[in-house]
């Protein structure tokens, strides 16, 4: 017994520092926000408490449903080129080659970027006129020389320029995951369909992929909460533009919170945001539970 009480006192020692980090860096945030959301809060002047009316405002927020629907129409278009290319790639990285640990670095690169960095470079590339993108296109003919695309305020162009930048950085973690999931299915399978006359095609359909069901179902589940989150290269990219074409939903909170100093609002629109993510997330691991018990 002594020793058993010893053991618990142990344990609750060295749980006890990050149960305060926690609590203090996590919980207590989490039920602040709560208590400011339901408050009409600026962060100056008088606070008053105003119960759920600012999550009933969202109802009728015309902003809110516009921004949300920037950022599912990012997580639309993103979530699926950085599910497909990073399995691409990490296949052409898992490969037997002795460039095998250049591919996986060069793949990898981006990630390591800041996002101020890879703004930079995507105004730098995408700019009329004197962008690096217009100006290869229109050497090789691709482009007539009075044709200039506005990659960066074309509402249809846009969108396209924004998802592809956020590819080309976070790829990377992606192919990782899936070259861990990769090298985690025997080698014997394969040799046995080779014997048994199955072709590169079939062994993809048949072995690969479905083995890399589990790996994929985390790469989407994280990839659509990453992509709800979107903000520091739309805002740094267009600022939201044309207009408030691009503005994604936590731009939206930024703004509210900071420049229209509404610290209440703001706070509830993030918990309708939070709560949107929850409801994604269990939809999908039902989904993942039905299918894997089918």
């Amino acid at each position: 017994m002594n020793n058993k009480k010893k053991e618990i006192i142990t344990a609750f020692l060295l749980l006890l520092p990050f149960t305060i980090f926690y609590i203090t860096f996590t919980l207590w945030p989490v039920l602040q926000g709560i208590y400011v959301s339901m408050n009409k809060w600026s962060l100056m002047g008088r606070i008053r408490f105003v119960g759920a009316s600012n999550y009933s405002k969202l109802i009728k927020d015309k902003f809110f449903w516009q921004s949300l629907g920037n950022t599912t129409l990012f997580v639309i278009i993103s979530v699926p080129m950085l599910i497909i290319l990073a399995l691409i790639l990490s296949m052409l990285a898992n490969r037997s080659s002795k460039l095998k640990r250049f591919y996986r670095a060069s793949y990898y690169l981006p990630n390591i970027l800041s996002v101020s960095v890879i703004s930079y470079i995507t105004i730098y590339m995408a700019s009329p006129y004197m962008g690096f993108l217009n100006g290869i296109l229109h050497s090789l003919h691709i482009l007539p020389s009075n044709v200039e695309p506005q990659w960066l305020s074309d509402p249809k162009l846009v969108w396209w320029t924004i998802s592809w930048t956020t590819v080309w950085w976070t790829i990377g973690f992606n192919m990782l995951l899936y070259i861990s999931a990769l090298q985690d299915i025997p080698d014997e399978l394969y040799e046995a369909s080779r014997i048994d006359g199955a072709s590169p095609a079939r062994q993809l359909f048949s072995i690969t992929l479905p083995l890399l069901k589990p790996t994929t179902y985390l790469v989407l589940l994280l990839q659509i909460i990453a992509s709800f989150k979107v903000f520091g290269q739309i805002f740094l990219i267009t600022r939201g533009g044309p207009g408030t074409m691009t503005r994604p939903i936590i731009q939206y909170i930024y703004e509210t919170a900071f420049t229209n100093n509404n610290m209440g609002y703001a706070s509830a629109i993030s918990y309708a945001l939070f709560i949107i993510l929850i409801i994604l997330s269990i939809l999908q691991l039902k989904l993942q539970n039905r299918r894997d018990n089918v």
